[in-house]
C-alpha cells in the first residue's frame, strides 16, 4: 500500500514540475514586447501543452497520435521532455539553493548594509540555467543511443542439488521487448542474433512482447522464433499482454512459430541424461492490473517437482517470495526495465523501479523452502535465486540512462 501511495505521489510531483516549467515559460513569453512574436510563442506553448498531455494520456487510454512519421516523432519529443524536465527541475533548484545559501551567508558575515554582490548573483543564476540544460542533453543521449546499446550479462548461478550433467547448462533470457515505435522489428532481430551467438542450450522470454493492442505482436514473435537452442524457446506472458488483451494471441502465435508459451503449466526437459522442471505462469496481478487478484502463484504447488531442479518463468519479480517458499530453485523475471533511469543519491543508486519492487535488476537470494524454527545450522539452508532481466525495450519514456538494455546468459552450476 505504501508503494502505491509513493507511486501516486510521484505522479503528482511530475504534474507539479510540468506546471513549474510551463508557468515560467508563459511568464517569459508574456514579457515579449512584439505582439506578433508573443502570439506565435503562445501558440507554440499551447501546442506543447496539448502534446505533453496527450502523451501522458496515451499510457492510460491507448494510442492518440498516428503511428509512424510525425506522430511517433512528436510522442518521442514529449516523452524525452518528461524525463529531462524532471531532472532539470531538481538540478536548477539545487543550484538556486546553493546560491541562496551563499548569498545569505555572505550577508550574515558582512559589515555592510547591502551584502548583495551582483556579480555573484548573476553567476549563480547563469550557472543554474547551464546546469538545468545538462539533463536535457543526457535525455537526448538516452533516447538516441542509450536505449539501443544492448549489453550481454553473463551470470553463474549455483543450484542446490543440481545433477552433474546439468552443470554448465546455458540459458539465454530476453524480456520486456515492447516492440513498437521505439523498438522496431529489426532491432528485435539484432538482439536475437546476439543471443544466438552465445550458443545457449535453452532460450526463454519473460513477457511484455508489446506495449499495447496496436503494436505488432506477430512481428515480435516471428523474430523470437529465430532464437536457436537445442532445448527450444519457451516464454510467459507479461502485464502488457493483459492490457492489450493479447494473452491468448501470444500463446497461439508461439505455438504457430514452433515455440511454447507456458501459462500455469510445466514441462520436464531432458539434458544429457538429467532432467529439470520448467514452469511458466501468466503475470501475477497486483493492484494496478485489471482482473482477479488471487494469491501469488496460486495453484502452482502441484507443478513444483521434488525430484529435480525447478526453473520458474514469471514476469513479475514480486512472485519471488512465494516461489522460494514453494521450493523453486531459480526464478527468472523482468517487468522493471531496471527502472530505465538510475542515478546516485549520497553514494546510493536509486531507480524509479524501487516504487514497485525490491527486486529491481540482477541476482537476488532467499532461503529455499518454508522457514522452520528447527535449530538447523544456517549454513545448511539451501538458497533460492531470482534473476531480474533489465529488458530490451522501454515503456512510457523511450530513454535509458545508466540502465542498458540486456541480453542475459545464465549458466547453472552445481553448488
Amino acid at each position: 500500500m505504501i508503494r502505491f501511495l509513493v507511486f501516486f505521489a510521484f505522479l503528482g510531483l511530475i504534474v507539479f514540475i510540468q506546471r513549474f516549467w510551463f508557468l515560467n515559460a508563459w511568464r517569459a513569453i508574456d514579457g515579449v514586447t512584439r505582439a506578433g512574436a508573443r502570439h506565435a510563442l503562445q501558440g507554440l506553448w499551447t501546442l506543447a501543452a496539448v502534446l505533453l498531455l496527450s502523451s501522458l494520456l496515451e499510457s492510460f487510454l491507448g494510442r492518440i497520435w498516428p503511428r509512424g512519421g510525425i506522430g511517433s516523432s512528436l510522442v518521442a519529443i514529449s516523452r524525452v521532455w518528461l524525463v529531462a524536465s524532471f531532472f532539470a527541475f531538481f538540478t536548477f533548484q539545487t543550484v538556486k539553493a546553493v546560491g541562496w545559501i551563499a548569498h545569505t551567508g555572505g550577508g550574515a558575515f558582512s559589515s555592510q548594509t547591502s551584502a548583495v554582490d551582483p556579480g555573484r548573483r548573476d553567476f549563480f543564476r547563469y550557472f543554474a540555467y547551464l546546469a538545468g540544460t545538462m539533463p536535457f542533453l543526457a535525455a537526448c543521449y538516452g533516447f538516441a543511443t542509450g536505449r539501443l546499446k544492448y549489453q550481454i550479462q553473463k551470470v553463474e548461478i549455483p543450484i542446490a542439488g543440481l545433477p552433474k550433467s546439468l552443470d554448465g547448462l546455458r540459458i539465454v533470457q530476453l524480456s520486456d521487448i515492447h516492440i513498437g515505435d521505439f523498438m522496431p522489428q529489426e532491432e528485435v532481430g539484432r538482439a536475437v542474433a546476439m543471443a544466438n551467438q552465445l550458443q545457449p542450450d535453452l532460450a526463454v522470454v519473460t513477457g511484455d512482447f508489446i506495449s499495447g493492442h496496436n503494436d505488432p505482436l506477430e512481428d515480435c514473435i516471428h523474430e523470437l522464433s529465430k532464437l536457436r537452442a537445442p532445448l527450444g524457446t519457451w516464454g510467459c506472458n507479461g502485464n502488457h499482454e493483459i492490457y492489450a488483451r493479447a494473452e491468448d494471441a501470444a500463446q497461439q502465435l508461439f505455438r504457430r512459430y514452433g515455440m511454447r508459451l507456458l501459462r500455469q503449466e510445466n514441462v520436464q526437459l531432458d539434458w544429457q541424461g538429467a532432467r529439470f522442471n520448467l514452469i511458466g505462469v501468466d503475470y501475477q496481478r497486483d493492484r494496478m492490473t485489471p482482473g482477479p487478484h488471487g494469491r501469488t502463484l496460486e495453484h502452482i504447488e502441484q507443478l513444483v517437482s521434488r525430484d529435480m531442479p525447478n526453473i520458474l518463468l514469471s514476469h513479475n519479480p514480486n512472485s519471488f517470495h512465494r516461489a522460494a517458499e514453494l521450493g523453486i530453485e531459480l526464478s527468472l523475471a523482468g517487468h522493471t526495465h531496471g527502472g530505465q533511469v538510475k542515478f546516485e543519491i549520497v553514494d546510493h543508486a536509486w531507480s524509479p523501479a524501487r516504487l514497485i519492487t525490491d527486486f529491481v535488476a540482477g541476482l537476488y537470494r532467499l532461503p529455499l523452502g518454508k522457514r522452520q524454527e528447527d535449530g538447523r545450522n544456517p549454513a545448511s539452508v539451501k538458497t533460492a535465486y531470482l534473476y531480474v532481466n533489465r529488458g530490451l525495450g522501454t515503456f512510457g519514456m523511450p530513454v535509458r540512462l545508466g540502465v542498458p538494455p540486456e541480453i542475459t546468459l545464465l549458466t547453472l552450476r552445481a553448488s
